[in-house]
């Protein structure tokens, strides 16, 4: 080996050289890491949610969680993020948060809002009466919890509305799946469902036709004593309704009513027959 060479580099290969550069690039490219004071961050989420971007919202609010988690900011700010999740549509995200908020603080001053929250984010999810009601069931749970828990608010006066809708359509449920099994003959199942809705959801507005379908489903059947029993409640309970009007003719082979108010009946005594007896006009 001549002198020279001893002091010649060594070549760096083109491919190590340019690799070595891309891997230089790409640690550049990352976002370092700052951290940054608690009220910027939390004045920045509130920010975004007043412009109604609600997914960088719920980023920023779980970075002032994660920056600052012995901050008071830090729990406004983990029902924040939950607020912002349901705001954006994502439901399921916003009931995981306001879960784990009640869980962390059960006396907080805003745990009755977290629990509305998580009922509302069951009930944006309640869908047609033709697909699965978990979410629906779901729904009503927690809004029978809120005002469970927190009789005297806002929260549970706005709950007790939604009560009342979350119950119709879970009985508007149990009538679609009894009129399919009407329809195919199936009467005994289908007075199954019926009764469900007479049992469990008596102030919806799917009472009278399941009464009138028991009525039905019992003339099918051959029983008229259960038939004549649901009409009659039918007649007592609703008698400007079209279901018992419908019953009526069922039963008694009649379709004329005093259903006008006026105090003049619409068919003569001795026609009414069951009805008649016990509802003298």
């Amino acid at each position: 080996m001549t002198n020279r060479s001893r002091f010649i580099r060594p070549r760096t290969p083109a491919l190590v050289l340019l690799g070595a550069l891309a891997l230089a690039a790409c640690s550049t490219d990352e976002p370092e890491y700052v951290e940054r004071p608690v009220e910027e961050l939390y004045n920045e989420a509130v920010d975004a949610v007043e412009t109604e971007e609600y997914a960088q919202a719920a980023d920023l609010f779980l970075e002032v969680e994660r920056q600052h988690p012995y901050s008071v900011w830090a729990t406004k700010a983990q029902l924040m993020s939950a607020f912002s999740y349901y705001s954006d549509g994502q439901y399921d995200d916003a009931i995981l948060a306001t879960d784990r908020f009640i869980q962390l603080h059960p006396g907080n001053r805003d745990v009755g809002y977290a629990y509305y929250l998580k009922a509302l984010s069951y009930y944006e999810q309640i869908s047609d009466v033709g697909r699965d009601q978990r979410n629906t069931e779901q729904a009503l749970l927690s809004l029978e919890e809120v005002v469970r828990r927190f009789p005297e608010s806002d929260y549970a006066r706005d709950a007790r509305l939604k009560i009342d809708l979350t119950r119709d359509h879970l009985a508007g449920k149990e009538m679609e799946v009894g009129r399919y099994y009407h329809e195919r003959e199936n009467y005994l199942a289908a007075i199954n469902r019926y009764k469900v809705v007479i049992e469990n959801y008596q102030t919806t507005t799917h009472v009278p036709e399941a009464l009138h379908r028991l009525s039905e489903a019992y003339i099918a059947l051959g029983i008229e004593p259960e038939a004549r029993a649901n009409a009659a409640v039918l007649g007592h309970n609703f008698p400007g309704s079209e279901w018992y009007v419908d019953s009526y003719s069922l039963v008694e082979g009649e379709t004329e009513l005093d259903l006008d108010g006026d105090g003049e009946p619409d068919v003569r005594p001795q026609e009414r027959g069951f009805f008649g007896r016990l509802w003298p006009f």
